[in-house]
């Protein structure tokens, strides 16, 4: 029998099962929710990077920065990708999960080195309590390493899934010489401290909940890589903890949430913040995030830039290669004690 949750749902499931019962103090608050509605998306800064090469770059580099430094999270428009590319990558990510179970299952593993796995939850060898998501999770980067082994169904999943990941992979670079530039280094900082480079995308689908106050899609965390592009269906979920309340970025259109990883944390010597999130569920309706994760190599060694770093501003961080901080990432689970706090000095 499947253990992913989307079979536990289409088998009729009334109630959450207690393995993903969370504890009473760290339950979903429909008080939290209501009250973060008023501020959702617009209380987040809105880039439009149409502008980003023309004689307003300056001012643009500035708002990023102070959404950086604030927030961790900001939103795009305008940024090149067709919708036609996004919303195929949409719809060939519903139709995997619409698949026959025996179908889906030719990817299910458990195994976190895997490079092209369907899973449930976050990390099941490890945790204690469940997560309401299954996901698949692909290795994109180099391309031509792994589209081999994606899924072969839908049989359009691999060619549609390429053109998105390249797409994006574009948009991250051009991202990354803005957030360099933000931070007042060198244009080609950040990218030449990625090393070679990677780039991971998840698929996750969370089916409707019996009792969505009991648990949620994904506990409060922050991401271990250095940039994260987000898509999102017309489903919200997504909360972002800001000004010590949780508040929801609900989806817009055509609108790529962008939000700082662990490592740009580290290698701005903690001026730009990786920030907790965490996704909800609900009763009603099925809800898919594609989330990219933009990380450095593995033996890419990540350290606080040296032209952000002096007297009055010494490290916060130690010097580490990525491959030890994601292992730590994966041991160290889902909660609100980010696995940077063990890289600290």
């Amino acid at each position: 029998m499947s253990n992913l949750v989307s079979d536990l749902v289409s088998r009729g499931a009334k109630s959450v099962p207690a393995h993903f019962v969370r504890p009473v103090g760290d339950r979903p608050s429909v008080t939290e929710e209501e009250e973060g509605s008023s501020t959702r998306e617009s209380s987040f800064t809105m880039i439009d990077l149409q502008g980003l090469h023309g004689p307003n770059r300056a001012t643009i580099l500035n708002t990023i920065h102070e959404a950086c430094k604030n927030d961790g999270f900001f939103l795009i428009k305008n940024h090149g990708i067709p919708d036609d590319v996004v919303d195929g990558m949409m719809e060939v990510s519903r139709d995997f999960f619409r698949l026959p179970e025996s179908e889906r299952l030719k990817t299910y593993s458990e195994d976190t080195t895997r490079t092209v796995r369907l899973s449930c939850s976050f990390n099941v060898n490890k945790e204690e309590v469940g997560s309401w998501r299954d996901y698949l999770r692909l290795h994109c980067y180099p391309l031509e390493d792994y589209v081999r082994d994606w899924p072969s169904h839908p049989p359009s999943f691999r060619q549609t899934a390429s053109e998105y990941c390249i797409r994006v992979r574009n948009l991250v670079l051009e991202l990354l010489e803005a957030l360099s530039e933000s931070l007042g280094l060198e244009t080609n900082h950040l990218n030449d401290a990625l090393g070679g480079h990677g780039q991971h995308m998840a698929i996750n689908y969370y089916p409707p909940c019996p009792q969505p106050e009991l648990t949620y899609g994904l506990p409060g965390h922050t991401d271990p890589n250095a940039l994260t592009i987000l898509l999102q269906d017309d489903v919200p979920g997504l909360q972002v903890l800001k000004g010590g309340k949780w508040v929801r970025l609900n989806p817009i259109p055509k609108v790529f949430i962008v939000n700082i990883g662990d490592q740009i944390q580290v290698l701005s010597n903690g001026v730009y913040k990786s920030v907790l999130h965490r996704a909800l569920v609900n009763s009603e309706r099925e809800r898919i995030s594609i989330p990219t994760f933009y990380c450095p190599s593995p033996d890419a060694v990540i350290r606080p830039a040296d032209g952000l770093v002096d007297e009055q501003h010494p490290p916060l961080y130690r010097s580490y290669h990525y491959r030890e901080y994601y292992e730590n990432f994966w041991d160290h689970g889902l909660n609100d004690q980010s696995c940077i706090e063990k890289f600290s000095i």
